[in-house]
């Protein structure tokens, strides 16, 4: 049985899309070299305001790893007046360290870390924001991008980082902070870029940039990407994905601008299914403890995949459409509408290799099944009039809009049969997995901790499970954000947001009907929530190019804020716990606030930019279990720390884009249940995270550049009983431009091809992350 099944088209439509790719470098190149030659000529000189990005004559694609604004409406102010830590990934970043993924580029954040997806919480992002858990909020152009995904960014323009409890700015959740994707859109002038990458472990990536001015307002960009790789270190994992994202421009230069773009992503990988955790003496999860966590294992060989290569899977679509319509009522003041439809889909049948017989101590290990097929499709049309006005002398900076989405969760899975073999023995799950099981035809059920052999000739069957749940969140809010100058020193930073929140969900079975448990109870709940949320600041500018703030900011997570698309920590009503007993259902939003202090400074000659903040970010009325049946909102979470970053030139030649994150998290009150976990340390937050990327132009043509990535010692559960190693990676590059129109880069990331875990999850494994990975890229700019 071969893993492709069942099947997505993948294969045919990534060649047509590379055959593009080709077609266009072959019958375009010669024209953009001399539409760029002519550019000066056609090109008008006017300086044009499309968003938040200046455009003179044709595009000029920044080099600089300084960004002094953020791309959305909502921030009022340059970053250097913003009152709260925002750390921008330009391009020029994303292109010298080598960046595939948005995982690769948040690297470069300190105080960033991933969690790991299995079965009930997807595969796909899972990052953690100052030690919260932002796996639902991921925006792309300032709009909720629902739905869990493996992001990719070839046709992302950068990544905008914003710290610290954002649901003012974002809407529900964002209790440590939000991740804003900038996409690639058209604009006035002729440009192409295009590239391969040739790497170790198989690696070929290919990408075309193209963009094509029809007319003095009107222009066309074109993104396409193909990739496949293995992965270093790791035995049969791959990656294979394609994707495409046209994108129409009409009005530029003018009053009104309309935009019309589309992006469409598809993957068809074999999941890496992670490192189990050792197990105490006694061979029982339930007997771990803090003061000596279990860290992964896998038998003395890093390289042991435990999983099955002819029966995983997991294959991912995204598709999302966006309209978008500008008008400038004054010069001073413009309006904006942005409709979008998206849906994001998940497939997989995955190995997990499992603790929880108690078997990794014996030298074996459980193959957990975990599957999933889920479709997420979200509709949002947001509205925007943002401008400068003048009110009793003072002039405002202001944003105000209106947000109306539904979004629609889909979720099922797949029967896996582990145990088909005519004549064979049905494994007992409730047993130890045993040394005699290994190799035996009970589904290939256990597999060796030192040698196990993912082409064991699995034969069972697998057929679509049809019962899920369905859940659906419609979200109603208005939103007002001002920054106000008193004067040329101090100015107040004020936000709020108005959020009405429905969420439902229904669990049914394989024929449609809705389940009922054994108390008679269905599964089947709705909850309403209403929550006000804002930001406060106030800033000092002691010279011109200098900044002091204090800020204060709250965010609320309600019932249902994943629509299951996550780890959701506050379930809707009439959740069940696993016996089926009937949990309290009166919840309300769980609550963030967070309280920093920082200063902000653009030094030699606004070439650099250095930011220094102090802040308690701490969640309160946080749902916890009190006893066996019920939960309430009574606990209390807590991280105080300190953060770092500079970015920019040094010199012109020098540039650096540089960050450490220092975080003290922990569990203040976990209720009666949990009791015995305050003051732990909390899960996926490391106690000290930096990051250092630098560039030299040694001359003209050739650039050197490195790196080094260090995180702390990370907890995989909220008990401390697991945790994964700190770690120092480096990263080097260097670039040299052939011609104008042509250069080289190579990238050699994790140089010292350092062994380290960088996903923990809670309970049974860790995910290991990519060894020495070399990069060769061909790059032709026209």
């Amino acid at each position: 049985m071969s893993r492709q099944l069942p099947q997505l088209p993948v294969s045919s439509p990534r060649l047509l899309a590379s055959a593009i790719g080709v077609a266009l470098t072959a019958t375009s190149a010669a024209h953009m070299a001399h539409a760029a030659e002519k550019t000066d000529e056609k090109a008008p000189r006017n300086a044009i305001a499309l968003d938040a990005t200046p455009v003179v004559g044709e595009f000029q694609e920044p080099t600089s790893y300084q960004v002094q604004k953020a791309s959305s409406p909502k921030y009022t102010a340059p970053l250097v007046d913003t009152p709260r830590s925002v750390t921008v990934i330009p391009q020029q970043v994303l292109k010298d360290t080598g960046a595939l993924s948005m995982q690769d580029a948040l690297r470069t954040v300190p105080g960033i870390t991933f969690g790991a997806g299995e079965g009930g919480n997807p595969q796909g992002d899972r990052p953690f924001i100052r030690g919260f858990d932002a796996q639902g909020d991921t925006y792309l152009d300032g709009v909720r991008d629902t739905g869990s995904q493996s992001r990719e960014i070839f046709a992302v323009e950068s990544i905008e980082v914003s710290k610290g409890p954002n649901s003012a700015i974002g809407g529900r959740g964002a209790a440590g902070g939000t991740i804003n994707l900038v996409s690639k859109k058209a604009h006035l002038g002729n440009s192409f870029d295009g590239g391969f990458t040739w790497g170790s472990d198989q690696t070929q990536r290919y990408t075309l940039d193209g963009n094509y001015q029809f007319s003095d307002t009107a222009a066309g960009r074109l993104n396409l990407m193909s990739h496949e790789s293995n992965v270093a270190g790791r035995d049969k994992v791959d990656y294979d994905r394609w994707g495409i994202a046209p994108s129409l421009a009409f009005g530029l230069g003018t009053d009104t601008r309309v935009n019309l773009d589309y992006y469409h992503l598809e993957s068809n990988d074999l999941p890496d299914s992670g490192v189990p955790y050792t197990m105490p003496a006694s061979g029982k999860p339930a007997d771990r403890n803090k003061s000596n966590p279990d860290k992964p294992w896998a038998g003395g060989d890093s390289s042991n995949f435990y999983g099955l290569a002819n029966r995983d899977f997991r294959k991912t679509r995204t598709d999302t459409t966006t309209f978008a319509i500008e008008h400038d009522l004054t010069d001073a003041l413009t309006v904006k509408n942005t409709l979008r439809h998206g849906n994001s889909l998940q497939d997989y049948i995955l190995t997990q290799p499992d603790d929880s017989k108690g078997n990794v101590n014996n030298g074996t290990v459980w193959r957990r099944i975990n599957s999933r097929v889920s479709n997420t499709a979200t509709t949002t049309n947001q509205t925007d009039l943002f401008g400068d006005v003048y009110i009793a002398g003072f002039k405002n900076s202001f944003s105000t809009g209106i947000e109306l989405s539904r979004e629609k969760s889909v979720k099922s899975s797949y029967n896996v049969d582990t145990d088909t073999t005519p004549g064979s023995t049905p494994a007992d799950n409730s047993s130890k997995c045993t040394p005699a099981m290994i190799g035996t035809p009970s589904g290939f059920n256990c597999t060796s901790l030192s040698n196990p052999n993912p082409n064991d000739n699995w034969n069972g069957a697998i057929s679509r499970n049809r019962a899920g749940t369905d859940t659906t969140g419609k979200t109603r809010a208005i939103y007002v954000f001002d920054t106000l100058e008193l004067s040329s020193q101090w100015l107040v930073n004020m936000g709020l947001r108005y959020d009405h929140f429905d969420t439902e969900y229904d669990s049914y079975d394989k024929n449609g009907a809705t389940l009922v448990n054994k108390n008679g109870v269905v599964a089947k709940g709705k909850d309403t929530s209403e929550f006000v949320t804002g930001q406060f600041g106030v800033v000092f500018k002691p010279t011109e190019n200098g900044s002091i703030y204090a800020s204060y900011a709250t965010s609320a997570t309600p019932p249902g804020a994943t629509l299951g698309e996550g780890m959701e920590g506050n379930l809707l009503p009439n959740s069940s716990d696993r016996t089926g007993n009937l949990l309290s259902s009166d919840m309300e939003p769980e609550e963030t606030s967070n309280y920093e202090i920082g200063t902000k400074w653009d030094l030699f000659h606004d070439r650099l930019s250095l930011t220094a903040a102090i802040f308690r970010t701490e969640k309160d009325n946080a749902r916890v279990q009190v006893n066996t049946t019920s939960y309430e909102n009574v606990g209390t979470t807590r991280v105080d720390g300190l953060e770092l970053s500079a970015s920019g030139k040094l010199t012109e030649q020098w540039q650096v884009f540089a960050g450490y994150a220092y975080m003290d998290g922990k569990q203040v009150d976990g209720g009666d249940v949990n009791k015995a976990n305050d003051g732990n340390q909390l899960p996926n937050t490391p106690r000290n995270s930096a990051s250092l990327w630098t560039t030299y132009n040694v001359t003209p043509k050739l650039t050197l550049g490195g790196g080094a990535f260090y995180v702390d010692e990370v907890f995989g559960s909220a008990a401390n009983t697991t945790m994964v190693d700190s770690y120092v990676r480096y990263d080097a590059m260097a670039s040299y431009k052939l011609t104008k129109n042509v250069d080289l880069q190579l990238n050699v990331q994790n140089l010292t091809d350092e062994r380290y875990y960088d996903k923990a999850f809670s309970t049974h494994f860790a995910n290991q992350a990519p060894g020495r990975t070399a990069l060769i890229s061909t790059n032709f700019h026209f």
